[in-house]
């Protein structure tokens, strides 16, 4: 039985590698240790408008709930990292990981693919299920016991090999296959990302008050950015990268080897993003990550980037979403103004 196990986690091994993932690790399908953690983080608010986590809890702290009968977690990594100078400077507003194909459609396919392999090769009645970050998983607390990486004080995965600059797939299965070691914890005394953090998101080491998140607030969010919050978003117009930018194990991180996450062209000036009708902004991004912010929120977003850079140039284009049909887009414009052309 034991080489069975053993030659059936070394096949699933090679064939994550075929298929392009840049690391795997496996671990039991065990309820998360920090499944007490996240419930009270939740319980916390800290979720801010994310409701879909409160509604899924049970089923994210108990990966059985997701697949009867699991018992192990094919823990995957896919780097994102750009090259140096593989992306244009237009696009320094936007979080590394969404400048490219949206990753949702890139990953998926390869997970069913890996899925798949797993259920053939482990035989009768063996079942798996994949899951991104659309899931009702813990993906990163599935990871982290599979020893793919540790949870860093940002509450990023890191690894050794890969930083952070990494997307995280997960494949439940009923198949029996042998786990991998956790890593420790090799944050140390370092707190550069806590202390770097533009909003002060961090309440505490690896707790993170999503409500003062830039990424938060730039995707998640839907309504008004708080006025106190509003200038240390700085000019980042769809998620935040700073916390990442700063740790040390990103120093060396490799750049990704998959070309679906460049660019395909430049971003443009954040003005014209001003000008996009849902219409538009559907057409432009509807294979990106950034479709997830919607219309109105790119659009604030970017009136906020440019209310922050001071950018008279951008006067013209604010004023004319004073009259835009969307109220939140309206009060951003109008604040941007405010920087921008104040009235006192």
């Amino acid at each position: 039985m034991r080489l069975l196990t053993t030659a059936l986690t070394q096949a699933v091994r090679a064939r994550a590698s075929e298929l392009g993932f840049d690391r795997v690790a496996v671990g039991p399908a065990t309820p998360p240790e920090h499944a007490a953690a996240f419930e009270q983080w939740l319980d916390a608010g800290q979720a801010g408008t994310m409701e879909y986590l409160a509604r899924t809890r049970a089923e994210r702290v108990d990966p059985a709930r997701l697949l009867p009968g699991a018992r192990s977690v094919v823990a995957v990594a896919l780097n994102y990292n750009p090259a140096p100078g593989g992306a244009t400077d237009d696009w320094r507003p936007v979080a590394r990981y969404a400048r490219g194909r949206d990753y949702h459609d890139v990953i998926r396919p390869r997970l069913r693919a890996l899925a798949a392999f797993i259920d053939a090769a482990g035989g009768a009645g063996i079942r798996s299920r994949v899951a991104v970050d659309t899931s009702a998983v813990l993906e990163r607390d599935l990871a982290a016991r599979a020893g793919l990486g540790w949870t860093g004080k940002n509450t990023n995965l890191l690894s050794p090999e890969l930083g952070s600059y990494f997307f995280i797939g997960i494949v439940l299965t009923t198949a029996a296959l042998e786990a991998d070691d956790q890593q420790p914890d090799r944050c140390g005394a370092c707190t550069a990302c806590l202390d770097a953090c533009p909003t002060r998101a961090f309440v505490a080491p690896y707790v993170l008050d999503a409500r003062r998140c830039i990424s938060y607030l730039t995707i998640e969010h839907r309504g008004d950015i708080a006025p106190e919050l509003t200038p240390a978003i700085g000019d980042w117009v769809f998620g935040c990268d700073v916390c990442q930018e700063v740790c040390p194990w990103n120093r060396k991180a490799p750049p990704a080897r998959e070309p679906a996450f460049a660019p395909s062209a430049p971003l443009g000036p954040l003005e014209a993003l001003l000008a996009l009708d849902d219409h538009a902004f559907r057409a432009r991004f509807r294979e990106s990550a950034i479709s997830r912010a919607k219309r109105r929120g790119l659009v604030r977003n970017a009136a906020v980037a440019l209310g922050n850079r001071r950018d008279a140039g951008a006067g013209p284009a604010l004023r004319r979403l004073l009259d835009d049909a969307d109220p939140v887009v309206r009060r951003a414009a109008a604040g941007a103004l405010q920087g921008i052309e104040p009235t006192d």
